[in-house]
């Protein structure tokens, strides 16, 4: 006996709420999405015009989407047709793709994104799902949606410009010389500006419309030959000089997008050419991507920031002051080694409240009995504190030289102890011991500020009452760049633009957020109650 089945009978349309489950996701988007207040969607309305589709409705069935892995927009569309959470959420309203396209780009979306993680947060605390003791940094890479090869690379740019400089100059002069051109810059540079390349030009378009008119008004035919010669040369050096205006104008723009970076894309300006993790090619291809920075605890994501440089030690700075200018900072910051630098220990000792719980590069390798078994490592050589002075494997002493400061790009000095060895002269360890050249002794570059925050990093990380922080690091803030990536398949963004990225990123985090919550209701049954919450 089959199931009544009739497909052309007619049944009354019934509210969609009652075939969802009790704890699908679907209602903690609707009951977040309705504690936030209406002045965040103020800015959104219109009053001129058809009625808009109200954006609680728009945000509810982005999140809907994202939290199920579809960011195209004509698939979103599509799933407000098919799928009973999406029309649920719209109230059986349909969207066209555009108008969802538009909206998660608007700039209202960076308002609601800044409130809502903030009152995500609040919500975790007061339902003891994180106790804000700490926050856990990590970055990934997730590539851009441009193509990979519209690169543009910095020195390729600078070689280019040089080159036309140089050759832009020589041609002046040459025709200075042959009297082709007179003298138009007084004071003659290195390097020929925009303004005078293009006063250059003018001039021999000028010169030319006088060479003409000289020879329709000549009438000796040797006359008119070497007129019309000069006028080739003339012609063919106005042609050389457009095509210089339009190159140098060229190079200056690009590196003006450059700025301080090393490449971009033709396609995605903001994007910058980096090495990913998925080389499917397996030659170490450079794609155009982003840096995404990530603040977690307990597995939510809590903040975020994007970032056009591939390393992370450049991001941290950055990246702390703006969390602390919007929740503050907690007790502890847990970053891996990609972060260990001495200005960001420094930081975060000096301008934050805050202990940093960061290993540096080389903290595996100084465990392994490899290193600590190597006498050439200046790690293991003995120190003599009251007279400052290491003694070498060959019992020489290492003595204190000078001292020594270097200034990185962002304009941070480091200050050094250099010490020289006393004499390598004829030394049987020298070819294992120094890489210097034959008369010169080996140098120990010694920055007293880095020793000291090395063992003060590695109090902390070796505690009892820390250490677990750091072991916590990889299972918390790893889990979230692995669930979006593998589990919600982001791992293209698919909006151009630093600005538009911003705000993608924001709702995978917060849809990552939502299906982690909702997990945590259905394993604890229930005990985590939202709406009581919010």
């Amino acid at each position: 006996m089959y199931q009544n089945y009739n497909i052309k009978q007619v049944c009354l349309p019934i509210d969609l709420e009652i075939k969802l489950e009790k704890n699908d996701f679907a209602h903690a988007i609707v009951q977040f999405v309705d504690s936030i207040p209406d002045a965040v969607f103020l800015p959104y309305y219109q009053s001129m015009g058809r009625p808009q589709y109200h954006p609680r409705m728009l945000l509810s069935v982005i999140l809907c989407a994202y939290i199920q892995g579809v960011y195209s927009g004509r698939q979103i569309q599509n799933m407000l047709i098919d799928s009973i959470r999406m029309r649920y959420l719209s109230q059986d309203q349909i969207p066209n793709f555009r108008t969802i396209n538009r909206f998660r780009v608007h700039p209202i979306m960076n308002d609601i994104l800044d409130h809502s993680f903030i009152q995500f947060r609040e919500l975790l605390v007061q339902s003891g799902l994180i106790s804000g003791s700490a926050l856990y940094i990590d970055g990934t890479k997730i590539e851009a949606d441009a193509n990979k090869y519209s690169f543009v690379w910095k020195k390729s740019i600078l070689k280019y410009k040089d080159n036309l400089d140089q050759k832009a100059l020589e041609n002046y002069q040459q025709m200075v010389e042959t009297k082709i051109l007179p003298e138009l810059i007084d004071d003659l540079k290195d390097e020929l500006s925009i303004e005078e390349i293009e006063r250059i030009r003018q001039s021999l378009e000028e010169k030319e419309e006088q060479l003409i008119e000289a020879i329709d008004q000549t009438e000796t035919v040797e006359e008119r030959k070497l007129l019309r010669k000069e006028k080739s040369e003339v012609h063919k050096q106005k042609k050389q000089f457009d095509d210089f205006v339009q190159r140098k104008m060229r190079y200056e723009e690009q590196l003006v997008i450059m700025w301080v970076r090393n490449s971009f894309s033709k396609t995605d300006y903001d994007a910058t050419f980096m090495r990913m993790k998925e080389d499917h090619m397996l030659n170490g291809q450079l794609k155009p991507g982003y840096n995404i920075q990530l603040a977690t605890e307990n597995q939510f994501a809590l903040a975020y920031d994007c970032y056009p440089n591939p390393t992370d030690t450049r991001t941290f700075i950055p990246f702390l002051e703006k969390i602390e200018s919007k929740v503050g900072l907690p007790e502890n910051i847990v970053a891996d080694a990609g972060y260990a630098s001495e200005e960001n220990y420094c930081y975060v000792l000096d301008e934050t409240e805050s202990t940093p719980i960061i290993p540096h590069q080389g903290y595996l390798k100084e465990k392994k009995r490899a290193h600590k078994q190597n006498q050439f490592h200046r790690d293991n050589w003995p120190y003599n504190e009251l007279d400052d002075y290491y003694i070498c494997p060959n019992q020489k002493r290492v003595v204190f030289s000078h001292y020594s400061q270097r200034k990185d790009r962002n304009g941070f000095i480091r200050n050094f102890k250099i010490y020289e060895c006393e004499d390598c002269t004829g030394c049987p360890l020298r070819e294992k011991c120094t890489k210097a050249k034959e008369g010169k002794n080996r140098r120990l570059n010694i920055n007293p500020t880095w020793e000291y925050i090395k063992i003060k990093a590695k109090e902390k990380i070796e505690s009892k009452e820390t250490a677990l922080y750091y072991a916590q690091r990889k299972t918390d803030v790893e889990t979230v760049f692995g669930n979006i990536k593998q589990n919600m398949n982001f791992r293209r963004f698919h909006v151009r633009g630093a600005e538009k990225i911003f705000k993608e990123m924001g709702l995978v985090f917060l849809a990552h957020n939502f299906r982690k919550l909702v997990t945590r209701v259905r394993k604890y049954e229930g005990k985590i109650i939202i709406q009581n919450q919010i």
